[in-house]
């Protein structure tokens, strides 16, 4: 229990509810809407019960509801007003709100209920674009301005992991009988180590019935080059977070080229954050993505 993280300053709650801190001072001394409690320094310091309601308050803000209604609400009534507003948006909103809770506590069964309510009324690649990449993202913010620490990135991160292989899984043996199958091969390049991207890609190509080899982590150009003795018309999928370094893109893109492309019908598809910064590409044999959706909309088609 000394690893969860049970009080947060007010920069804490300012990263995690997205309301700046002046504002929360004016709603704690205006309205009496938290409760902080005071270090000998006189600093202000909040638990999880205080972070939870200032989450479901913003959530009310956000549906037009006057922070002076709201601050006469005691905890519950503010409770069921939230469920009273249920919608799509709702939904997701509170699924982020459960997941950041989850993390911060290293709740692994809060995790597995919101998982499983949201599951139960939307696929899979639903659930992972519409509120995995959002809670991916704001936990990448909340890592760097240090509001959590890198144990619960890890956390988070496993969890999310282990839900995309059990769908990769169930994929798998779906499509296993089909026979005319187009084979890719996922990738990540040297000193590459964020694979949840890569890992969503791999399911939604099995998901789509092709054969799909997964190599995972930080893999020099030289052994991806080995699958082309094995294969023939390979489409080559990577996905860059934060590698390779700007400077060497040029000479990333011109070696594969050289090693992998040029002697075979293969392509090279990429994806992820480093993608903004590769030049315009004059080849038909590479092609960068700014996004995931128009390669899965290419795969449904």
């Amino acid at each position: 229990m000394n690893n969860i993280k049970t009080t947060f300053s007010i920069k804490d709650l300012e990263n995690l509810s997205g309301i700046k801190a002046h504002t929360i001072r004016i709603w704690e001394k205006r309205y009496n809407l938290l409760e902080p409690m005071r270090t000998d320094t006189n600093i202000r310091l909040y638990d999880i019960e205080n972070l939870q309601k200032l989450l479901n308050v913003v959530l009310l803000t956000d549906f037009g509801y006057k922070i002076s209604k709201i601050s006469k609400l005691n905890r519950e009534e503010i409770d069921k007003f939230v469920l009273k507003i249920q919608t799509e948006k709702t939904t997701n909103d509170h699924a982020l709100t459960a997941f950041k809770m989850a993390m911060l506590n290293f709740d692994q069964s809060l995790f597995l209920k919101t998982y499983n309510t949201l599951l139960a009324e939307k696929n899979f690649t639903t659930v992972f674009l519409e509120t995995f990449i959002p809670l991916l993202e704001e936990i990448g913010i909340l890592w760097t301005t240090k509001t959590i620490s890198p144990a619960h990135e890890h956390f988070i991160a496993y969890l999310i992991k282990h839900k995309i292989l059990v769908q990769i899984e169930k994929q798998i043996e779906k499509h296993q009988e089909k026979t005319d199958k187009k084979t890719y091969v996922l990738y990540l390049p040297s000193n590459e180590i964020h694979d949840l991207g890569l890992l969503f890609l791999n399911y939604e190509i099995v998901a789509n019935g092709h054969h799909a080899i997964y190599l995972g982590r930080s893999l020099p150009i030289e052994d991806v080059a080995e699958l082309t003795k094995h294969f023939k018309d390979i489409t080559f999928v990577t996905y860059w977070t934060v590698a390779p370094e700007e400077e060497d893109i040029d000479s990333y893109l011109d070696e594969f080229n050289q090693k992998i492309l040029k002697s075979n019908h293969s392509k090279l598809y990429i994806f992820g954050r480093k993608t903004g910064l590769i030049k315009p590409i004059d080849s038909d044999k590479i092609k960068v993505y700014q996004s995931v959706s128009p390669f899965i909309s290419e795969l449904n088609n």
